[in-house]
């Protein structure tokens, strides 16, 4: 058997691929939303990647109440770092969308840029913040933090109490504990 080449195709995936089988038991409407969803998805982080080019060349956008606009704008004034990657081990790490933190004032600020409609939890953020502490052995009682997440032309700001940041680092030491056991023994 001659089999046809489609090497511009190897490791990519389908739509209606096999390995996503799925999509058999779609209804036509369940399609368009899924295919309506990755989309958004798409367009998601062409806004992060945007956002992160406009704050590393120090370009603001126009001064509107719009959720990329004022995520931007709020990341130049605050002169904050895009797209920082926290680490405590390879099983708990983060991206950050936009992080900064004053050694002199100890205060520590992190933006998340939220392109979805669904409704942003403030826990992904009180998580980083708990990996910025344990990367950079900071105790939450000893700064001030303040995180916010943009989504919707809208701003939720958010201050930790400590004592949570505490417990979520508590429980990504623990758990990262465990996961190293079962990789030694399963």
């Amino acid at each position: 058997m001659k089999w046809n080449k489609h090497s511009k195709l190897e490791g990519a995936h389908a739509y209606l691929g096999a390995s996503q089988h799925s999509w058999l038991n779609y209804s036509e409407d369940q399609l368009i939303a899924r295919y309506h969803n990755s989309m958004a998805k798409l367009i998601g982080t062409r806004k992060h990647n945007l956002a992160k080019e406009l704050i590393e060349l120090g370009v603001p956008l126009k001064n509107t109440h719009t959720t990329l606009n004022m995520y931007v704008n709020d990341a130049l004034k605050y002169r904050m770092r895009p797209e920082t990657v926290l680490y405590y081990s390879d099983n708990c790490f983060g991206t950050a969308d936009a992080i900064c933190y004053n050694e002199k004032t100890r205060f520590l600020r992190i933006h998340d840029l939220k392109t979805g409609s669904i409704p942003a939890h403030m826990e992904q953020l009180e998580i980083y913040m708990a990996l910025f502490c344990l990367e950079y052995d900071k105790n939450p009682k000893d700064i001030q933090a303040e995180l916010r997440i943009y989504q919707n032309d809208d701003i939720m700001v958010h201050v930790p109490i400590p004592e949570r940041i505490m417990d979520i680092e508590n429980k990504i030491i623990k758990f990262d504990s465990v996961l190293e056991q079962l990789k030694i023994n399963p």
